[in-house]
C-alpha cells in the first residue's frame, strides 16, 4: 500500500527536482520580455494619442505639438521605442507617467497598499473559511450538510465579482448602512473598514473554489485502502481525517495559490466599483490614457508575483508531503 501510494506522489517530486532554481529563473526571465513585449505592443496599436490626452481638446500649435512628441520620443521607430524603454527598465528606471508627471514607482507605490491589503484579507477570508467547509463537506459526505454546502458553493462559483460587489453595495452599504460604500478610507483601522466589502466580494468565489478543491481531494484519500486499514485498526474518525488530510494537502495548496494568483490579477473591477485607490484603478486609467510606462510596470509586476507564488508553491510540496522530498532526492 505504501508503494502504491510513493509511486503516485513520485512524478510531482521527479518533476520538482527537474525543475532548478536556475532554469525557473531563466524561465520567468523568458516569460517577462515575451509579456513585457505583446504589452507594449497591445498599448502602441491602442486606439488613442497621447499628444491629445495631454494637450487637450483646445487647438493648440504645432510646435506644441512637435515638442510633446519629442519629449516621448513617440516619433521614433517602435522596436527602437520598446528597447530605449527595455534598456532603462533592467536597471530599476521604468520612466515617468505621462499621466501624473511623475516616477512610474513612486505612482505604483502610492497605490500598492490598498491592493495588497485587499488580496491578504480576501485570501484569509477564503481559505478560513473555505477549507474547514470543504473538509466538513467531505468528512459527511452524502449528507444533507454536504448537499448544503455543496450547493452555496456552486452559487459561489457562478456569481461574477462585479455582480456580488454590488449585492453587497446594496445591502450592506445602501439599505443596511453598515459599512461604507466607497474610498479607501483616512486611516490603518478605517481602511481596514472600507476593505471589508470588496475583500467579501473577492472572497465569495475563491473561496467556492478552494470548497470544492478541498472537498475533493480529502473526498479522494478518505476513500484509498489506507483509509479502510486505519479504520479497521481501530484509529478514530479525528485522527483518520487528519492523516488523509495530510496526503490531500497538495492539491488544497495548488488550489490556494492559483487563488492567490487570480487575486493579484483580478481586483479591477472590485476596486472600481467600490471606488478603490488601488493597482486596479490604477490600471484601468492607464490604459485609458495611454500611459504606457505605468501599463508596462503594472503588468511585469503582476507576472512577477504570480511567478512568485507559482514558485513558493512548488516548494511547498516538499514541506508539506516527505514522499516528495524523498522521491526528488532519488
Amino acid at each position: 500500500m505504501a508503494d502504491v501510494v510513493t509511486r503516485r506522489r513520485r512524478p510531482a517530486g521527479v518533476l520538482l527536482s527537474a525543475r532548478t532554481p536556475a532554469l525557473r529563473g531563466l524561465g520567468i526571465i523568458a516569460i517577462l520580455l515575451v509579456l513585457s513585449f505583446l504589452i507594449f505592443s497591445l498599448v502602441y496599436l491602442a486606439p488613442g494619442d497621447i499628444v491629445k490626452n495631454l494637450l487637450g481638446p483646445k487647438n493648440t500649435s504645432p510646435e506644441a505639438i512637435a515638442a510633446v512628441r519629442a519629449q516621448y520620443h513617440l516619433d521614433d521607430p517602435f522596436l527602437v521605442q520598446y528597447w530605449n524603454w527595455l534598456s532603462r527598465a533592467v536597471t530599476g528606471d521604468f520612466g515617468t507617467s505621462t499621466r501624473n508627471q511623475e516616477s512610474v514607482s513612486a505612482v505604483i507605490g502610492g497605490r500598492a497598499g490598498t491592493t495588497l491589503a485587499l488580496c491578504g484579507l480576501s485570501f484569509v477570508l477564503a481559505v478560513g473559511t473555505a477549507i474547514p467547509l470543504g473538509i466538513l463537506s467531505a468528512t459527511r459526505s452524502g449528507g444533507r450538510l454536504d448537499r448544503t454546502i455543496s450547493a452555496w458553493s456552486v452559487v459561489g462559483l457562478s456569481a461574477p465579482a462585479f455582480a456580488v460587489s454590488l449585492l453587497l453595495l446594496y445591502a450592506f452599504s445602501f439599505y443596511l448602512p453598515l459599512f461604507p460604500g466607497f474610498g479607501g478610507g483616512d486611516s490603518p483601522l478605517d481602511s481596514l473598514y472600507h476593505l471589508v466589502l470588496p475583500a467579501l466580494a473577492l472572497a465569495i468565489g475563491l473561496g467556492a473554489i478552494l470548497v470544492k478543491l478541498t472537498r475533493t481531494a480529502l473526498l479522494r484519500e478518505l476513500n484509498s485502502d489506507y483509509v479502510v486499514f486505519a479504520r479497521a485498526r481501530g484509529l478514530s474518525p479525528r485522527r483518520v481525517t487528519r492523516i488523509a488530510l495530510r496526503n490531500a494537502s497538495i492539491p488544497i495548496v495548488t488550489g490556494a495559490g492559483l487563488t492567490l494568483s487570480y487575486l493579484v490579477g483580478g481586483t479591477i473591477l472590485v476596486e472600481t466599483t467600490f471606488a478603490l485607490p488601488g493597482l486596479g484603478t490604477l490600471l484601468q486609467s492607464s490604459v485609458l490614457f495611454k500611459d504606457v510606462a505605468v501599463v508596462q510596470a503594472l503588468a511585469l509586476l503582476v507576472a512577477v508575483l504570480i511567478a512568485v507564488i507559482a514558485l513558493l508553491t512548488d516548494l511547498s510540496y516538499a514541506l508539506l508531503d516527505p514522499r516528495v522530498r524523498l522521491a526528488g532526492n532519488r
